[in-house]
């Protein structure tokens, strides 16, 4: 692994900005390694090699005449396919969006270029985010970096793979209900879910619209620190973003998390978890306590019937947001003899099986006679949640979980059975479900060498508090050093 490679996204941007790094040698490097590495992982779904090499000389032209480089000087970014880069592809995995280029940027990327960012690569995901292993892109399916007969997860699973594999420092992700923390974890760097409203979603291609989230994927918590203090802040064109200013994340990763407890959710070890899951888990809790702060027993009663929760909420929010995908203004049409003939062939033929398995769930959950009974139900038990939290930080500053209950699982093994599949998810479904702010940080390996995450979890727009656990946890271990072999 060469120096340029081993370079973290902070010091490669005050490498450029100070001239002892050029814009350029940073992108091509990163160029060939995805070609070296990229067709084995199918991360990446389109490479703007011309655009970022003409991006790093504008930068390094920028420098020459004296002026200052922004926070993400030089560095290249993945971006998930669901964020709209005017010029480029916006697929989201669908072959229902085949052709459809964006003419305008989410507001993510203009933050990011606005920060001198060269946006190097669109990336592999599940369907419309909607999976937990990446096998539901019509694009074929992205393989972990550290096993290859692994999934990445979901549904941010290209971006994790691409920043594991070291084929960019950094990444843009979504989460709704987890898809950037899982990912995160089967690969083993870390990744912020936001407080709600934090960053905007304009320019974000919806799923489920009071869910989603834009988030950053990188190798260690300062990058990630660094990305979403560049991409937080309110914007106007999206009703629900917070009217906060953006904060310096970055000063979260000196603060002493001394004194400063960690909420254990009771009954947790055992509950499902693989045995190398608990172990990572409690070893963890003993490094946050050697480092002074105090693990305290929490209640969440409703954490069991998070899956449920979401997936009546999330998948009738899917059928409404989805509707959209008709074959009428862009993407894929296949022409039917009238309007309603060719509605039907082109959804049957764009949607893959999962998507078309959440609309059908949300139509009939949001249908007449049904929609108290599931939808508004759901409503109320999401509100329980939120209590819940809202609760246990009355005794707590943040709330500590395992991000998954396993590690990466075979590709294909849960394939076939939706329920488990849905089940990977009940650690990262509750912050979501309560719109708080939610972090993976490395936290070991099975026996197999498999990553394991560790899920913290604060009180909403405390992410600067989530930032100084997650150092003070990486300072003490090695996790974050360690690279997939052949990478």
């Amino acid at each position: 692994m060469s120096e340029l490679t081993s370079l973290s996204a902070s010091e490669t941007a005050d490498r450029v900005a100070g001239g002892k790094l050029s814009a350029r040698e940073v992108t091509q490097h990163y160029l060939e390694r995805i070609a070296l590495h990229g067709p084995a992982l199918n991360a990446l779904l389109h490479v703007d090699a011309e655009g970022a090499l003409a991006r790093a000389d504008a930068l390094d032209q920028k420098r020459a005449r004296g002026e200052p480089l922004g926070r993400l000087a030089g560095v290249p970014v993945v971006v998930k396919d669901n964020l709209c880069v005017r010029g480029m592809p916006a697929t989201c995995g669908s072959r229902i969006l085949a052709g459809y280029v964006p003419p305008y940027h989410a507001h993510t990327i203009e933050r990011a270029l606005a920060e001198d960012a060269v946006l190097i690569a669109k990336s592999n995901m599940d369907e419309f985010g909607m999976g937990s292993s990446n096998e539901n892109s019509a694009f074929g399916a992205v393989r972990n970096p550290w096993a290859a007969e692994r999934t990445p997860g979901g549904s941010s699973g290209g971006s994790a793979a691409a920043c594991a594999a070291r084929l960019t420092p950094l990444a843009l992700g979504s989460d709704t209900g987890g898809s950037v923390r899982q990912p995160a974890a089967f690969c083993g760097v870390t990744a912020i879910k936001p407080t709600y409203g934090r960053v905007s979603r304009y320019g974000l291609i919806a799923y489920a619209s009071s869910l989603d989230n834009v988030g950053p994927i990188a190798r260690d918590v300062r990058d990630a620190a660094r990305l979403l203090g560049v991409i937080a802040g309110f914007d106007a064109r999206d009703a629900t973003s917070a009217q906060r200013p953006s904060e310096d994340y970055e000063r979260g990763l000196t603060q002493s998390i001394r004194g400063l407890r960690v909420g254990v959710v009771r009954g947790l070890a055992g509950s499902g978890n693989a045995a190398s899951v608990d172990a990572a888990f409690a070893a963890a809790l003993e490094v946050l306590r050697a480092q002074g702060a105090e693990p305290v027993e929490v209640a969440l009663p409703h954490l069991e019937h998070a899956v449920a929760t979401y997936y009546v909420i999330a998948t009738a929010e899917a059928s409404s947001n989805l509707a959209r995908f008709d074959g009428m203004r862009f993407g894929l049409r296949v022409t039917g003899s009238d309007l309603n003939e060719t509605y039907g062939a082109t959804r049957t033929a764009g949607f893959g099986a999962e998507v078309q398995r959440r609309i059908m769930l949300g139509t009939y959950a949001l249908s007449a006679g049904y929609y108290e009974a599931y939808y508004l139900k759901a409503q109320k038990v999401r509100t329980l949640i939120a209590r819940d939290y809202a609760d246990a930080f009355l005794r707590c500053d943040v709330v500590a979980t395992p991000t998954a209950p396993t590690p990466a699982f075979k590709l294909g093994e849960k394939v076939d059975d939706p329920l488990a599949m849905y089940l990977a998810d009940i650690y990262t479904l509750p912050p979501s479900l309560a719109g708080l702010p939610a972090l993976n940080t490395p936290a070991g390996f099975s026996p197999e060498g498999l990553p394991i995450g560790l899920q913290l979890t604060a009180p909403a727009f405390a992410e600067q508090r989530l930032i100084s656990v997650a150092a003070a946890h990486e300072q003490a271990t090695d996790y974050v050093r360690r690279t997939p072999a052949g990478f």
